[in-house]
């Protein structure tokens, strides 16, 4: 098995930070993550459609959008899969609590060599928990606060060829220079 390096975010705190008044609530959601994917978080439609609010929806790791119903078919369809199971290891949690009973957790998931990050906002209900939204988002490295290969040398902010072009109507760049 591959060994994980600690991230700097994991040593420094940055992104992993969580109010230890929330260390309760982190763990009993720690046990449903990733979503879809665990016994805990169920295993059946009946299950699914109780653990996300109505108007539930996702962004996934490719950016595309989908939809509570579309969620919910395509799971009767095709069984997820059972995370522990098949390998994947979640780590560097933190949540905050965003308003009474509802919290944004997030964490670094590892499926074989692919790795996302991820974040879900769950609310606290008379009848447990439940999803209001989730996204994945991939990444090529575990690295935090640098600059991906090549940004210095050309910025995704510039066109190609064109050095500090401003719009007429934003007079200012991004990012500052």
């Amino acid at each position: 098995m591959r060994r994980r390096m600690p991230s700097m975010s994991t040593i420094n705190g940055a992104f992993t930070r969580t109010d230890p008044s929330l260390l309760p609530v982190l763990e009993e959601l720690k046990r449903l993550e990733p979503i879809f994917h665990t016994r805990e978080f169920g295993t059946t439609r009946t299950d699914f459609e109780k653990a996300t609010a109505p108007d539930y929806w996702e962004a996934s790791a490719s950016g595309r959008r989908y939809s509570r119903a579309f969620i919910l078919s395509e799971l009767e369809k095709h069984p997820p899969v059972n995370a522990a199971a098949a390998g994947w290891e979640c780590h560097d949690h933190a949540l905050r609590q965003l308003g009474p009973d509802v919290f944004l957790m997030t964490y670094t998931l590892r499926q074989l060599e692919r790795i996302t990050r991820r974040a879900t906002i769950w609310q606290r209900t008379p009848d447990g928990w439940r999803i209001l939204y989730h996204q994945g988002t991939v990444v090529e490295a575990e690295e935090d606060d640098a600059y991906p290969a090549g940004w210095l040398e050309s910025p995704p902010w510039r066109e190609a060829g064109t050095h500090r072009r401003r719009s007429r109507v934003n007079r200012e760049s991004f990012p500052p220079e």
